[in-house]
């Protein structure tokens, strides 16, 4: 079976399926973290089969896995949804299994509501902490601002997310999971498109220092010494008898 979208960027098939080739793809990692409630379950669920689902179960921390054709290559991508983060003494309350997730992941969406200001204030909190598990400073995040359908009980003005993801040299995004598909697919889209870029280019590096040195094999001349030397013991050991 197979969903190809209007976009005609991005298609969803079954490894192996019409239209799909069989060589194993690339594999991206996405990490979605955020404060509660936020809508992180929503937006993944959202990117990855266009339904939106208002109610959902509380986050234990799914990770989502599909096969799909961004540009034309056939990549492997997993989402990796995170429990709700919060600041705690002004710090932020983050246990290990959420920086694993960090850790793990090839590239970020950090996610506040607009009606949240608390979700807002944990942006740059999460933002350095993310760069603290990744110090090479390459991880690709992107900021999303979602509910911007909800105006009438927003807390937080976009062009306040946006200004801050200006800042902190992330892309940024206002969605309404509930109503628009389209900026979610580009924040997913992006971030794919950027780890692609970082793979294909640190491929070659990569595997290079992979590669363990193969031990030299030994020579015929080699060989035949050997073979000699273990003869000769053998005849000494049966004229001593």
């Amino acid at each position: 079976m197979r969903l190809t979208q209007s976009m005609c960027t991005i298609a969803e098939c079954a490894p192996g399926g019409d239209g799909c080739p069989s060589a194993r793809p690339r594999l991206v990692k996405i990490a979605v973290v955020g404060g509660s409630g936020v809508g992180k379950t929503a937006l993944v669920v959202r990117f990855l089969t266009r339904r939106f689902i208002g109610d959902y179960e509380r986050n234990a921390g799914n990770l989502y896995s599909r096969h799909i054709q961004i540009d034309g290559e056939m990549v492997a991508i997993q989402v990796q949804d995170t429990p709700g983060v919060q600041i705690h003494e002004h710090s932020l309350d983050c246990n290990e299994q959420l920086n694993r997730c960090i850790r793990w992941a090839d590239a970020l969406v950090i996610v506040f509501s607009i009606t949240d200001c608390k979700s807002y204030e944990l942006l740059s909190h999460l933002y350095h902490h993310i760069r603290q598990l990744h110090p090479g400073n390459t991880v690709p995040v992107v900021v999303v601002a979602n509910k911007a359908d909800l105006l009438h009980i927003k807390e937080v003005e976009p062009q306040q997310g946006l200004q801050l993801a200006n800042m902190l040299g992330c892309t940024f995004y206002e969605v309404s999971v509930s109503e628009n598909y389209n900026n979610v697919f580009n924040a997913f889209h992006l971030l794919c498109r950027e780890v692609n870029r970082q793979q294909t280019t640190s491929t070659p590096e990569r595997r290079r220092t992979s590669l363990i040195p193969r031990p030299k094999s030994p020579n015929m001349q080699d060989l035949k010494r050997r073979f000699k030397q273990a003869l000769s013991a053998k005849v000494r050991t049966v004229t001593s008898v």
